[in-house]
């Protein structure tokens, strides 16, 4: 079950948006280096200055949790943004301040302090951010948010998920309060992501928080059975292996954490995830390896052994299969 007292701290700061909780990248005048610095957090594309005469004073703040992570940037100038397909990724872009018009598919939005954007990874995005603009974003990989609604759901997803585009995030005090909480946590708590623990805390949070609060195309699908709720024991070998992801780990194992018969284990991961318990853990464990890859944490082979992929070319060959690209190519997007 997802804690959601957010209890890392007692109260909100005073600015709960302060730039202060997230790592300086970047302040830069120049047009290449910013478009490669956002580049590396976000993905490669294309930028260039629209406003006639302007010059960029662009500035990035971040910091990455694993499966999330969230930045502050501003362009200081008018500026078309062509990134295209995000591919893996949602981004929830949330003005503090300004406007942005953006289009993502065929959702236009003029995006301002009341109104946020989300964007769908399978649909192509344009942007023109007006030099005002400054601008608060979640990054959520799309396995997370996947995953955390088929487990919601009870079954596969049959299409992808598409959320609309605009989101009135101020309206919403789950969300903004699950904001201030990450922030909060980030300012208090030195390399946040080495706690592990804490952040698959947040990644859960994050993805469950989104698919609540904000209207998506599975809104009206109704789960796999009705009343579905996991049972405990599923719930349990879950927690277990999310928080032993990077430890050996046996089907009989897992099965005395939960407390129940290695087949009911097997029967209640089939009927309410879809799949075994190790396909869940392999599953689990190519996207830790793949956060570390585009976080530039580890190398292709660190990342590998360190969850549990002790072939380096079955790995690369799940992982492209998986992410439609070589680890190699996930690690150049660092």
């Amino acid at each position: 079950m997802l804690d959601t007292h957010y209890s890392c701290a007692t109260k909100a700061p005073p600015d709960a948006f302060a730039v202060q909780a997230l790592n300086k990248l970047f302040d830069s005048s120049d047009l290449e280096e910013t478009r490669a610095m956002v580049g590396r957090v976000m993905k490669p594309h294309r930028l260039q200055i629209s406003g006639h005469g302007q010059r960029l004073k662009s500035r990035m703040h971040h910091v990455s949790l694993g499966e999330v992570s969230v930045s502050r940037l501003h362009y200081g100038a008018d500026v078309d943004i062509e990134p295209g397909l995000l591919d893996n990724f949602f981004l929830v872009q949330m003005p503090l301040k300004g406007w942005a018009h953006v289009k993502c598919g065929e959702q236009v939005v003029e995006s301002g302090p009341e109104l946020a954007s989300v964007l769908n990874p399978m649909e192509s995005t344009v942007m023109r951010w007006r030099a005002d603009n400054d601008q608060l974003m979640v990054r959520v990989s799309r396995a997370l948010v996947e995953r955390t609604l088929a487990v919601q759901l009870g079954r596969p997803l049959r299409e992808d998920i598409r959320f609309r585009l605009g989101f009135r995030w101020r309206n919403n005090p789950l969300w903004t309060r699950l904001i201030r909480y990450i922030l909060e946590c980030a300012s208090q708590v030195q390399d946040l992501q080495q706690h592990r623990l804490v952040v698959t805390h947040i990644e859960q949070l994050v993805a469950a928080t989104l698919l609540s609060v904000h209207a998506h195309n599975y809104d009206d699908a109704a789960p796999a059975r009705r009343g579905l709720v996991l049972p405990r024991h599923v719930r349990k070998a879950q927690e277990y292996l999310n928080t032993h992801a990077h430890e050996p780990i046996q089907a009989e194992q897992l099965a005395s954490a939960a407390g129940i018969s290695l087949r009911s284990l097997y029967a209640g991961f089939k009927e309410f995830c879809g799949v075994s318990p190790m396909q869940y853990l392999k599953s689990l464990r190519l996207e830790r390896a793949r956060a570390d890859l585009l976080s530039g944490n580890a190398s292709v082979g660190a990342a590998a052994l360190r969850w549990g992929f002790g072939h380096l070319g079955r790995f690369s060959a799940d992982y492209r299969q998986r992410y439609g690209e070589s680890p190699s190519e996930s690690l150049r997007h660092h």
